[in-house]
């Protein structure tokens, strides 16, 4: 994969830039990011089936980008950037919850005490209702996973951090019951990249909640104000080879089914932690994830019994499919072609795949990049990112990503009918429906 800028001064940090995106998405479906203290970490060579993606610390031993189309001179920074608007007929809130799981200890810094998790809650909401667009992330998580990425124009982090959502605070939530979803981040990505599915799926009439797993991400900011940096990157990058660094990773997937099943029990329990609680409908129950998140639906699902239905997007299976599946559930598999192709360089989907017992669909999207079914390509395209190597649009890897999450989420969570799932469809030619 070969990163260029367009509209953007030319030079090391473009190299940077495309050297730190090349490693993130050299492998199927992780990477290792920063390490603990926000540096890029080495730990061997890459291959298709390595645990951990390599961010070299110079640019110089990175090949020139392959060139982009001419572009007009330097106009800056834009002024402002924006997440796709959401389709859906319901307005969206957000609210915030830090929550604290005192019968756990912290599995990647045990002298941190007890596991905590910060959760943004995206809900349908009442028009009109609310204060201010709800904040995309704070300036010094923007910071760190920029930075990881070589992205060190001084002015990116501040733009990043301001970009505009269409969630308000306090907003009034909408009448009735509706299903929840459950968010889980790529390794090493703060949860806020998941903003535009969570507000489409909020603005379709589900309750979604997205976790930032702590020491798992570049940077999580808590409430009061200390920035959480990646302690198990520095694990995954201390293992001496391959396997131990699946071994870690199998872990981290594992660690997020015990976050999710405490999450679940805070917001649908006798007492539940969030104000809004009354608005789930605790028997319908999905989950997605991007990357070791989508393993990490798998994993929840093996786990609790109380999720429905789950959503791998472009996710190794680090933590395998349940050997007795998922006892009939169904679950989709969304990823990247050919990369996660049947046969192709991650046979854990294969594996994987033989052992889902339900209702099942393989998918993989032409043209596409690992970071497609998040926020990336919308904010990289307007930073002027482009990615030859993964040339699909930032609004085709909105439309797709939102179009098929939520119709298999319609289809598992409420019974309606989901003729996109049937097979392939002339408003969709870059999806390819796998059938091994």
């Amino acid at each position: 994969m070969t990163i260029s800028l367009r509209n953007r001064r030319a030079g090391a940090a473009a190299t940077a830039t495309a050297l730190a995106l090349t490693s993130l998405a050299a492998l199927a479906g992780t990477a290792t990011p920063a390490s603990a203290s926000g540096r890029a970490t080495t730990s061997g060579p890459a291959t298709a089936a390595t645990a951990t993606a390599l961010v070299p610390a110079s640019a110089a031993a990175l090949k020139p980008a392959s060139p982009a189309a001419p572009a007009p001179p330097d106009s800056g920074a834009p002024a402002a950037l924006t997440l796709p608007r959401p389709t859906g007929p319901y307005a969206t809130g957000r609210d915030t919850l830090f929550l604290t799981d005192h019968e756990r200890t912290d599995p990647w810094v045990p002298a941190a005490g007890a596991r905590q998790l910060l959760v943004s809650l995206h809900y349908p909401a009442r028009p009109g209702s609310g204060g201010d667009p709800a904040p995309y992330m704070p300036e010094a998580e923007a910071r760190l996973m920029l930075a990881q990425r070589g992205l060190d124009d001084p002015e990116w982090p501040g733009l990043v951090a301001a970009t505009r959502t269409f969630s308000r605070t306090d907003a009034r939530p909408a009448p009735g019951r509706f299903p929840l979803v459950l968010l889980s981040p790529g390794f090493g990505t703060p949860r806020a990249t998941l903003t535009g599915l969570a507000e489409e799926l909020a603005s379709r009439g589900h309750v979604v909640a997205t976790a930032d797993h702590p020491y798992e991400s570049t940077g999580t900011e808590l409430p009061d104000g200390r920035v959480l940096t990646c302690a198990a990157c520095d694990e995954v990058a201390a293992q001496p080879d391959d396997a131990g660094r699946r071994k870690v990773l199998a872990a981290v997937s594992a660690g997020r089914a015990a976050d999710f099943s405490f999450l679940l029990d805070r917001l649908t329990g006798p007492r539940p932690a969030w104000r809004h609680a009354r608005t789930i409908d605790a028997r319908r129950v999905g989950m997605a994830g991007h990357s070791i998140g989508g393993n990490a639906a798998a994993s929840t699902m093996a786990a609790d019994r109380r999720v429905d239905a789950g959503v791998n997007m472009d996710g190794t299976f680090f933590d395998p499919v349940a050997a007795h599946g998922l006892d009939g559930r169904p679950f989709l598999m969304l990823g990247t072609d050919p990369d996660h192709a049947p046969g192709a360089g991650d046979t854990s989907w294969d594996e994987g795949w033989a052992r889902l017992d339900g209702f099942k669909r393989w998918l993989t999207v032409r043209d596409s990049g690992h970071f497609t079914f998040t926020d990336t390509p919308a904010i990289g395209e307007q930073l002027g990112i482009v990615d030859p190597d993964a040339p699909l649009s930032a609004a085709r890897s909105t439309t797709i990503t939102r179009a098929y999450v939520t119709a298999f989420f319609d289809r598992s969570l409420r019974g309606r009918p989901a003729r996109l799932l049937d097979g392939p469809t002339p408003a969709h030619p870059e999806v390819l429906f796998q059938r091994p």
